[in-house]
């Protein structure tokens, strides 16, 4: 049977070594991370079934790893710890599709059994998603009222006989705006999720700036999808709902 890829990530190195050894010793395949770049890092370059993320963390915070995480990995389940638990960090938590939220110092019995349990929900997740079952998918293709279409999972904008290929950038940018609709990021969070790494709000638009002008350039040519990307003055970017 092959055995789990996990990931620890914490800067504490005693509990990064504790987590680690304890899972060890659990038969898994282990990795550790000391922040949140090297865990992105990781990640995008590593098969990682299950990641445990410590909360507080200098640079990118738990949090902000885990939203890369998901678009970087999306099958990928994710363990929170913490030592500040908060209703409103657990609120976030779940928002981002995380498995479980444990406060620190938990017992080896808790991390373990929480590990299991989330490997074995990756496990039916991935069954359930096999060609043979009959399941909804994530949505993949965006039609939009004059016919436009969006595949995004082949990065394929399609009207009539006019068809554009985006990069995989353009890709993620376009697809962490369509499918978060109404909703403002921020220049510093989608340079976080579409390039994988923290940078100050200050440098962020002039980093994005390159990405987003490649980008709309393609749209022009649908401008049923190119009105709805809109730019919000001073703060970044968000897609449009529809005007019904």
């Amino acid at each position: 049977m092959m055995k789990s890829n996990i990931l620890v990530v914490d800067d504490e190195p005693v509990a990064r070594q504790s987590l680690t050894d304890i899972l060890k010793l659990e038969g898994y395949l282990v990795n550790s991370a000391p922040n949140g770049q090297a865990a992105v890092e990781h990640i995008r370059t590593h098969p990682v079934d299950l990641m445990i993320v410590d909360l507080k963390m200098p640079g990118m915070d738990g949090l902000e790893v885990v939203q890369v995480v998901n678009q970087a990995s999306p099958d990928t389940e994710v363990i929170l710890l913490t030592a500040f638990g908060s209703t409103e960090s657990a609120v976030q938590a779940l928002r981002l599709r995380i498995h479980d939220y444990l406060l620190k110092p938990a017992s080896p019995a808790q991390v373990i059994a929480s590990v299991k349990k989330g490997l074995t929900r990756r496990a039916a997740r991935a069954k359930s998603a096999s060609p043979s079952a009959d399941v909804d998918e994530t949505i993949e293709v965006f039609t939009l009222k004059d016919g436009t279409s969006v595949d995004l999972s082949r990065r394929q904008i399609k009207h009539k006989s006019r068809i554009e290929h985006l990069t995989p950038a353009e890709g993620r940018l376009l697809r962490i705006l369509m499918e978060n609709e109404g909703k403002v990021y921020s220049h510093r969070e989608l340079v976080l999720l579409v390039q994988g790494y923290d940078t100050s709000q200050r440098e962020a638009p002039e980093i994005l700036r390159p990405l987003v002008s490649r980008l709309r350039h393609k749209l022009e040519q649908f401008p049923a999808l190119s009105e709805r990307v809109v730019s919000v003055r001073g703060t970044g970017y968000l897609y449009e709902p529809d005007k019904k």
